[in-house]
C-alpha cells in the first residue's frame, strides 16, 4: 500500500485547482435548493424544521453524492499514474524541399552584398533551427536538380551551400515551374501524401502558377520567401549580357495562394522563417514510430469512470436499483470479456491482439500456445508466423503448407520463401534419416529433433534478422539432428506491423559472450592496422624516427599525392548536374 501511494502522482496536476471551486459548487446548491422550496414563502422559518420532516436529512444525502461525483471527475481529469508501461516512440517526418534560385540573377546586389550570399545565409539559419522533419535541397535555373535528397540530417544539407553558384548550372534561366515539379516529384518518391515546398526566388510566371496548383491538389504546400528588393538592380548574365532583377511580390504572393502556402519576403532576422511556419513543423500527420520503444506514464484515470457513472445513475428518480445492479452485471463480465479480446474491440483489433500474444508466447519459448493463437487466422502474416511455430515443434510437414498459405495470401513474400526452403531440405534429411535408421537401429528420424545434440545446437542457433541463403546454415553433409536444429533456429516470428520487435539474443550466454569477445578482438586489430604503414610499422612517434629512407620516402610521396586530390564540392554538384541534363536531353525531358 505504501508502495502504491509512493508512486501516486499526476499527469496534469493543475487540473487539482478545479477543487477549490467544491465550496462554490455547496453553496450553488443550498441557494438553489432554498429557492425551489415554496414551503418557505408560507411557513416560519423556526417552524420548518418540524413541518418538514426527513427533507433536511435527504438533502445533504445528494449533496453528498454530488460532492464525491465532482471529487471524482477532477481526480480522473488530473490524470492519476501509478506505473509505467512501454510506448512506441514517434518521430516528426513533416517533410520540407527548399527549392533555391541559382541563376544568374541571384549576383544582383540589391541585397548587399548579393542576393546569394543572402539566400545562403537564411538556409544556414533554416538547417540549423528548424525543429525535427526531413528536408531536400533542391537548385535551379534553365533546369532543377537535387542538391541534397530528403534527410532528417539537416547537416549533411549544410555541407553543400558554400558550392551553391549559378556556375554550378548546365544552363541559366529561371524556371519555377520546373523547380515545384521536380520538388514534388522528391515528395512522391519518398512516399508523403503531404509535405512544403519553400520556393526562394523573385518572381512567378503563368507556368509557376500552374505547376503551385498541381502541386496542392497533391497535398503539397508551395509557400515562398522573396528574393530581392522591388526597386531591383542590373546583373551581368553568363553569356555577357546585362539584365535587370527585382523582387515581384504580387506574383510570388499569388504563386503562394495558388499553391496553398505563404509569402514573405526576406528580412534580416528570423521573422520571415517564422512567418512561414517552417521552423517548427506543425503536420500531425506526418509522424511515424521510429522503431524504438521507451517507458513513460500511463494515464489511470479511466478507473475513477466507472465509479462516476454509478453516480450520475442516482440522478434518476424511479427505476436507478435496477440501474445500478445492470450497470454491476456488466462490470463483472468485463474481466471475462477482456480475456476474450473484448466485445468493444473491432474484428481486426482481436485479430491483432491474437497475433501479438502468439509473438510473446514463441518468444518465451511456447511454441504450442504461439501455434494455437497463430491457427484460424487467415492474413499471411499469421500464416508465416504459424509454419515458424509448427518448425520449432519439428512439424514440417505442416509448417510447409502454412508457409504455402502465407505464399497463396501474399505471394513472393520473401521471409516465407528463404524459411520454406530451409524447412523442405529439413524434412527431406529427416525422411532419408528416418529410412537409415529404421534399418539400422529400428528408430524413426522422429526422434531426431529431440536427441541432446538437436536441442544444444538449437540452443546456440541464434535467429538472423533477415533470411540467410538457403545453404548458409546447412549442408548435405551435415547431421540430420543439427539440421532439424538449425530449421528450426531459422524460423522467426513477425511482429506485428505496429512496433518493431525486440532484437534476441542467443540462448547459450557462453557461446554468445565468446563471440562477443572474438568480435572485439577482430576490431581491435583492424584498428591497430589502421594505425600502421604497409611495412607494418606504426607511422608516428618514435617508430617513425625509426623508417628507413625508403618507407619514408615512400610515405611522403603517398601524403604529398593525397593532397593533390582537389577537395572541390562545386565541382562535384557541376559534373553531377551536367550529366543529368545531358540525360534528359538524350531522353527529350
Amino acid at each position: 500500500m505504501m508502495t502504491w501511494l509512493a508512486s501516486l502522482h499526476f499527469l496534469r496536476p493543475h487540473a487539482l485547482w478545479l477543487l477549490l471551486l467544491a465550496p462554490l459548487l455547496v453553496w450553488g446548491w443550498r441557494f438553489r435548493q432554498r429557492r425551489s422550496n415554496v414551503w418557505r414563502q408560507v411557513v416560519d422559518p423556526h417552524l420548518l424544521p418540524h413541518l418538514l420532516a426527513g427533507t433536511g436529512r435527504a438533502g445533504w444525502g445528494a449533496l453528498t453524492l454530488l460532492l464525491l461525483g465532482y471529487v471524482l471527475a477532477v481526480l480522473a481529469l488530473a490524470g492519476p499514474s501509478t506505473r509505467q508501461g512501454e510506448q512506441p516512440l514517434w518521430e516528426q517526418r513533416a517533410p520540407l524541399v527548399v527549392a533555391l534560385d541559382l541563376s544568374s540573377a541571384t549576383q544582383a546586389a540589391d541585397l548587399p552584398p548579393s542576393r546569394l550570399l543572402q539566400a545562403r545565409g537564411k538556409l544556414a539559419t533554416l538547417l540549423r533551427q528548424r525543429q525535427g522533419g526531413q528536408i531536400a535541397l533542391v537548385a535551379f535555373a534553365g533546369d532543377a536538380f537535387t542538391v541534397a535528397p530528403l534527410t532528417e540530417d539537416a547537416g549533411n544539407v549544410a555541407l553543400f551551400l558554400d558550392a551553391l553558384t549559378p556556375e554550378v548550372m548546365p544552363a541559366d534561366g529561371q524556371r519555377v515551374d520546373r523547380a515545384i515539379t521536380w520538388s514534388t516529384k522528391l515528395l512522391k518518391q519518398a512516399g508523403f501524401r503531404e509535405g512544403g515546398i519553400l520556393l526562394i526566388g523573385d518572381h512567378a510566371d503563368a507556368s509557376a502558377l500552374e505547376a503551385a496548383s498541381q502541386a496542392a491538389q497533391q497535398g503539397y504546400r508551395v509557400s515562398v520567401l522573396g528574393l530581392g528588393s522591388p526597386a531591383g538592380t542590373a546583373y551581368r548574365a553568363r553569356d555577357g549580357s546585362l539584365g535587370r532583377a527585382r523582387l515581384d511580390a504580387a506574383s510570388l504572393g499569388q504563386l503562394a495562394a495558388r499553391g496553398g502556402g505563404r509569402f514573405q519576403p526576406l528580412s534580416r532576422d528570423d521573422s520571415d522563417l517564422e512567418a512561414l511556419g517552417v521552423l517548427t513543423p506543425d503536420s500531425l500527420d506526418a509522424s511515424r514510430a521510429s522503431g524504438g520503444r521507451g517507458r513513460d506514464w500511463l494515464d489511470e484515470g479511466y478507473w475513477l469512470l466507472p465509479p462516476l457513472m454509478l453516480l450520475a445513475l442516482f440522478a434518476f428518480r424511479r427505476g436507478a436499483v435496477l440501474v445500478v445492479f445492470g450497470t454491476c452485471s456488466l462490470l463483472w463480465a468485463m474481466p471475462s470479456q477482456a480475456a476474450d479480446g473484448g466485445w468493444w474491440r473491432r474484428a481486426d483489433q482481436q485479430q491483432h491482439a491474437r497475433l501479438e500474444q502468439g509473438v510473446q508466447a514463441y518468444r518465451n519459448g511456447d511454441f504450442a500456445a504461439a501455434e494455437q493463437a497463430f491457427a484460424g487466422q487467415d492474413s499471411a502474416e499469421a500464416q508465416y508466423n504459424l509454419g515458424n511455430a509448427l518448425a520449432k515443434q519439428g512439424k514440417y510437414d505442416q509448417a510447409v503448407d502454412a508457409y504455402d498459405r502465407a505464399l497463396r495470401k501474399q505471394p513472393g513474400m520473401p521471409d516465407a520463401i528463404a524459411n520454406r526452403g530451409v524447412v523442405e531440405r529439413a524434412r527431406q534429411r529427416q525422411q532419408g534419416q528416418g529410412q537409415s535408421g529404421k534399418d539400422s537401429s529400428g528408430r524413426g528420424a522422429g526422434n531426431a529433433g529431440n536427441s541432446p545434440n538437436a536441442s544444444r545446437a538449437a540452443g546456440n542457433a541464434k535467429p538472423a534478422s533477415t533470411p540467410p541463403p538457403p545453404n548458409s546454415q546447412s549442408t548435405p553433409s551435415s547431421e540430420p539432428a543439427q539440421s532439424q536444429a538449425q530449421a528450426q533456429a531459422q524460423a522467426r516470428p513477425s511482429q506485428p506491423r505496429t512496433t518493431e520487435p525486440p532484437s534476441e539474443s542467443a540462448a547459450d550466454p557462453k557461446a554468445q559472450q565468446a563471440a562477443d569477445a572474438a568480435q572485439r578482438e577482430r576490431m581491435r586489430q583492424a584498428l591497430a592496422r589502421q594505425s600502421r604503414g604497409q611495412d607494418g610499422k606504426p607511422v608516428t612517434g618514435q617508430a617513425a624516427a625509426d623508417e628507413t629512407p625508403e618507407q619514408r620516402e615512400r610515405r611522403q610521396a603517398l601524403q604529398a599525392w593525397l593532397k593533390r586530390v582537389p577537395d572541390d564540392p562545386g565541382g562535384l554538384l557541376k559534373a553531377k548536374f551536367q550529366v543529368e541534363h545531358e540525360r534528359r536531353m538524350r531522353e527529350g525531358q
